[in-house]
């Protein structure tokens, strides 16, 4: 029996790191090429009260696994708080955001299905660093189905 894919693993510190328009860094652990495009894997840093403005996918589900720390999560209308070892999930199509709540810098590992949304954070760091230019930044999401809906939780939601 042949697989499309070979096994593989990523081991502690490995993977492609990458800085982020929106404070933080993503490490890429799984991406299309190495799944055959059935899923992406993503782990995040983000510092205190960090988080991405209200967002939706338009291709993909997602999961949000908290790896350290302590995160508020709006998925739809509604709002969980997820500490270490908790997870939430948030089908395509459904607005969502997500704030690192501790005074320390937390960690987000993102599973989203099907695989792509690797691009859309490789796209975004070809943009940096120096002042995010936001015109190439709407582009980017265009072309990766992400559309910016509101903004970031401590501006909409703030503690």
């Amino acid at each position: 029996m042949s697989n499309a894919v070979a096994p593989f693993a990523v081991l502690s510190g490995q993977g492609t790191p990458l800085e982020i328009p929106f404070g933080g860094s993503v490490t890429i652990k799984a991406h299309t090429r190495n799944t055959n495009g059935s899923l992406t894997v993503l782990e995040f840093v983000h510092p205190p009260k960090a988080g991405p403005p209200l967002h939706t996918h338009l291709r993909e589900d997602e999961v949000w696994y908290v790896l350290e720390g302590e995160y508020r999560i709006k998925a739809g209308d509604a709002m969980y708080r997820v500490s270490e070892g908790g997870m939430a999930f948030g089908p395509r199509g459904t607005p969502h955001a997500f704030q690192n709540v501790g005074d320390t810098p937390g960690r987000l590992l993102i599973i989203t299905t099907p695989s792509g949304l690797e691009r859309f954070f490789e796209q975004c760091a070809e943009l940096l660093p120096g002042p995010l230019d936001t015109e190439a930044l709407a582009a980017v999401m265009h072309t990766n189905w992400v559309e910016f809906v509101g903004p970031p939780l401590g501006v909409s939601d703030p503690l």
